[in-house]
């Protein structure tokens, strides 16, 4: 059974990023922490920055019903779609078993899974790949290529990606973002930022076609390897996809809660 401590922590890892990066976008964004519920809302096209986290620690079924429609409003609030993060090992046994059905009764669609994950696993080696070279993000010709390759590996739009990303200090300064270079050319990328005495490994992704190559473990090492280096930091979290999860145990991580994302029915 996992220990309910380490999925806690994955939703604070989460709302505390988050914040960051949300009112980074836009610092009149909506950021609030309700009874239940915190809002990272940026309502910019990039969906990731648009996001709801369900808060309550051991949700019977009769709260899961009202934080679900709850959501729901909100999200039906907005200009832009977003996403509603659940993490279902703070249901109970109960709620988590009702979580479609009440979901769909709300007006959410699931849309994909994922699992969060967190190891106390620095310091690491610094890493090598045979066919990459680093570098790190420090302009916005870089930052604009990180914002590409994330929009071609999630399958949103170049533009939308873009506004997620362009133009950011923030991500040109205290996130160690890095780019893996295949003969000059940015295929691969991982960044990691401080958050409550932990690095949090943000935006994973590596191109559709150079997938399979070890590119994104490789990168994901160099975040965390110059990260762990410049801040001290000895334990790392992160929220994987389906497609991420099996590469970061061979990093240290190990699972903690599983993740459901969910959005407004079309």
């Amino acid at each position: 059974m996992r220990d309910p401590a380490e999925s806690i922590e994955s939703v604070e890892q989460l709302a505390t990023v988050w914040r960051a990066m949300v009112l980074d976008r836009d610092p009149r964004a909506d950021v609030r922490d309700l009874p239940g519920i915190a809002v990272r809302w940026a309502d910019c096209r990039f969906a990731f920055w648009n996001c709801l986290t369900l808060t309550d620690v051991g949700a019977d079924a009769g709260s899961l019903k009202r934080r679900l429609g709850e959501a729901a409003g909100i999200m039906r609030s907005k200009s832009r779609p977003g996403f509603l993060w659940v993490f279902e090992d703070l249901l109970d046994d109960e709620a988590r078993a009702l979580l479609g059905k009440a979901a769909e009764e709300a007006g959410l669609a699931h849309a994909f899974p994922g699992t969060g994950m967190a190891g106390d696993l620095l310091p690491i080696p610094e890493p090598v790949h045979p066919e990459l070279t680093f570098a790190r993000v420090r302009d916005d010709e870089l930052l604009r290529s990180y914002a590409d390759i994330n929009s071609r590996a999630y399958g949103f739009p170049l533009d939308d990606g873009r506004d997620g990303l362009a133009g950011s200090s923030l991500w040109k300064s205290r996130v160690f973002a890095y780019l893996g270079l295949r003969d000059g050319v940015p295929v691969t990328c991982a960044a990691t930022v401080e958050a409550d005495r932990r690095l949090f490994v943000v935006l994973v992704a590596t191109d559709p076609a150079w997938e399979r190559r070890g590119y994104g473990e490789a990168v994901t090492r160099k975040a965390l390897y110059e990260g762990g280096r410049a801040t001290g930091l000895t334990r790392a979290t992160l929220h994987a996809t389906t497609a991420g999860a099996p590469v970061y145990p061979r990093i240290g991580f190990r699972p903690n809660s599983t993740i459901g994302f969910y959005s407004l029915k079309a």
